[in-house]
């Protein structure tokens, strides 16, 4: 007897789907500030901070795409005020709800027993001695940036990978739990003692590991709408594949999740994901995503899986950081440009504010997308919009800034 076939996600449900758990399903509007900030990124589970500024950071503009209200004066009172949010590691470098730290101290435990192991060998040495006396200087002076601690040590500019052992041993208290972000100056880091800076609540809750990894598999299947185990345990890179695995065979035996067909963006291939029952009865009361069009970050938690994008949308997408001319098909650094259930798009821009102006180099519609009238009047109307965020009164354009399709690469 054949196995009974599984229900089937169209693709246009799980675009429709996808879209609502990343807030990108509904007409965006919103004060953006105070407890509706506040619930984007509970929404979301976190914002990936990232330092390019070509437009605006990556946080900033993830928040927007979502809320053409919001302002980057909006974000600082959450995280250095309320201390509603805290800074620390996903995948990346993330800004995520306080409420989530104590499922952090697993990654804690874990961290301070990888790098220790890692930058024992990619660091220089003497890291570890330096642990006490960064201690001692943030509990008898207060936050410190990487530059204040070590002024006696040799400083390099060799990268990443040549901190001087201070620096290190900044780093490593941060990622280990002991110090937290109390503040950013301009982009850099401000650390000091995490008893000085998360709530008690919920930083001397301590979840044991197994009510973490639960923690972690539903909230991730909640916001991803549908997953595998690998996405599931990729969502918030807490736990290991293994971990999420076991949950959903686990979860799956009890009834609690249920496996699905997705329908990829080629009509053809079928994609078996988990997904709670509640989230299928949902569908059908989700309205279309707005006819919009949006600009979004690179770095968007929607299309952060560069894989799950182009099963999905049928979006083949990579920043084109390490292609040389005339290799490079696109700006080293384009942006995504969203326009109902689909990706239109993609455009190469900058913010010159010396200049008051946000130029847009070049403007690559996908294969099968018409530049018509009506959609450029669009993507106009949102590119005046990115303007103004970005703190410019003008767009100014490439005499040649509309270009063909590109031919899809694998």
């Amino acid at each position: 007897m054949s196995a009974r076939a599984l229900p089937r996600l169209t693709n246009s449900d799980a675009r429709k789907l996808f879209m609502e758990r990343h807030g990108l399903g509904e007409t965006p509007k919103g004060p953006a500030k105070g407890d509706d900030l506040g619930a984007v990124i509970d929404r979301l589970g976190f914002v990936q901070v990232d330092s390019i500024n070509t437009v605006a950071r990556a946080h900033h503009m993830i928040l927007a795409a979502r809320r053409p209200a919001y302002r980057e004066k909006n974000l600082k009172p959450l995280l250095e005020k309320h201390r509603s949010l805290f800074e620390h590691w996903t995948h990346d470098a993330s800004i995520i709800p306080t409420e989530f730290f104590p499922h952090w101290q697993l990654r804690f435990q874990r961290d301070r027993e990888r790098l220790i192991s890692r930058w024992r060998n990619w660091r220089r040495d003497g890291f570890e001695e330096k642990f006490e006396a960064v201690l001692k200087q943030i509990s008898d002076h207060g936050p410190v940036t990487s530059g204040d601690v070590g002024a006696d040590e040799e400083r390099k500019s060799g990268g990443w990978w040549d901190w001087h052992p201070s620096k290190t041993a900044l780093e490593f208290l941060w990622r280990s739990g002991a110090l937290s972000v109390c503040r950013r100056d301009g982009f850099q880091k401000v650390y000091d003692l995490t008893e000085r800076v998360i709530p008690d609540p919920h930083r001397l809750h301590l979840p044991d590991p197994e009510e973490t990894i639960d923690w972690a598999c539903r909230s991730a299947l909640t916001r991803l709408g549908f997953g595998t185990s690998g996405e599931i345990a990729a969502f918030w890179d807490l736990i290991t594949p293994e971990e999420a695995k076991q949950w959903c065979a686990r979860a799956l035996e009890a009834g609690e999740i249920q496996e699905v067909d997705v329908t990829c963006a080629d009509g053809r291939t079928a994609r078996k994901v988990f997904v709670f029952p509640q989230t299928l009865a949902e569908i059908a009361g989700l309205p279309e995503p707005p006819a919009r069009i949006r600009i979004l970050s690179p770095f968007d938690p929607m299309l952060r899986d560069r894989k799950r994008a182009e099963r999905l949308f049928g979006f083949h997408y990579r920043i084109e950081v390490f292609v040389p001319e005339p290799k490079r098909q696109y700006g080293y650094y384009v942006f995504p440009v969203l326009e109902g259930d689909r990706i239109a798009g993609r455009i190469d821009m900058k913010a010159f504010r010396d200049e008051d102006r946000l130029h847009v180099r070049a403007f690559w519609p996908e294969q099968g997308v018409r530049p018509s009238k009506g959609r450029l009047q669009k993507l106009a109307a949102e590119l005046d919009r990115i303007a103004r965020f970005a703190g410019c009164s003008g767009v100014t354009y490439e005499q040649d800034w509309l270009r063909e399709p590109a031919p899809r690469t694998s």
